[in-house]
């Protein structure tokens, strides 16, 4: 699924647009009911986009929040059991963190793996390649649905 005129991989636009137009359910992982923090922003443009959106977060799952309206969930494992199955993970973390959610995407049997604008881990890129699981990196699905004048 990769282009070959692509200089990073995991900006194929090939990729992006599987990831934005065939899939339904995001788990997204560092979503709290802050409304400050980016990924309470980029989780309601899923929502506007149709997408069903499932908050990873440990403190607000503990809590038994619910954010935008979705049951929050301590892992990604508890998520997928629950809700049957997720389709994208977006991951809102820093680079030396997010591996672990890439490798636990592909664990849960998720369709796709995305690391928000700034997030990069070449490792585990690779890892998700090898496992047959298509991955982004360095953007945000609000700036691409926005680079679509969606």
């Amino acid at each position: 699924m990769l282009s070959t005129d692509m200089t990073e991989p995991w900006l194929d636009q090939k990729t992006i647009d599987h990831l934005l137009d065939d899939t339904g359910t995001w788990a997204v992982v560092g979503l709290s009911a802050d409304p400050r923090r980016p990924a309470h922003g980029v989780a309601r443009v899923l929502q506007a986009k149709g997408k069903r959106i499932v908050p990873i977060h440990p403190g607000a799952a503990a809590a038994g929040e619910e954010v935008l309206g979705e049951k929050a969930y301590a892992t990604l494992a508890e998520a997928a059991d629950a809700v049957g199955g997720i389709d994208v993970v977006d991951v809102f973390r820093r680079s030396e963190a997010a591996g672990e959610f890439a490798d636990q995407a592909v664990a849960i049997g998720a369709r796709g793996v995305w690391f928000q604008l700034g997030v990069v881990d070449r490792e585990a890129f690779r890892r998700t390649a090898e496992a047959g699981v298509p991955m982004v990196m360095d953007t945000c699905p609000a700036i691409e649905w926005g680079k679509r004048g969606a």
